[in-house]
């Protein structure tokens, strides 16, 4: 599993069958940028239309397991959490215990049963 955008960027290059250079060639892509955001010394674009862009090429089924990770590795690569999750207030009213939560806090039986429910409802 990929760690970083940059690295599930390359993988989903490399399932597509194309070397780097056969990517930017077919899609109109510069290659040193490409290269850069593979190997994590570029961003990734905030702009949701570029990374849609990139998330085509690579061959990403809109609305697939990829496509979520695709733009929320962007997201936390930014620092920023996904707009669709900030869209939903009791999601966002959440965040607090699952960010506790990843921090290696006990959560009450109760407020983990919330968060658990919370999570199988979105």
């Amino acid at each position: 599993m990929a760690k970083t955008f940059g690295e599930l960027f390359k993988r989903l290059r490399i399932e597509s069958g194309h070397t780097l250079r056969q990517f930017c060639l077919n899609h109109g892509f510069d290659p040193g940028n490409i290269s850069k955001l593979e190997r994590g010394r570029l961003a990734p674009p905030k702009s949701r239309e570029k990374l849609q862009e990139y998330a085509r090429a690579l061959g990403v089924e809109e609305g697939s397991g990829d496509w979520f990770e695709f733009f929320d590795r962007a997201a936390a690569c930014s620092g920023e959490i996904p707009k669709d999750i900030l869209s939903d207030e009791e999601l966002v009213g959440k965040l607090p215990l699952v960010f506790r939560t990843l921090r290696g806090e006990k959560l009450s039986e109760k407020q983990m049963k919330e968060l658990i429910e919370t999570i199988r409802r979105s």
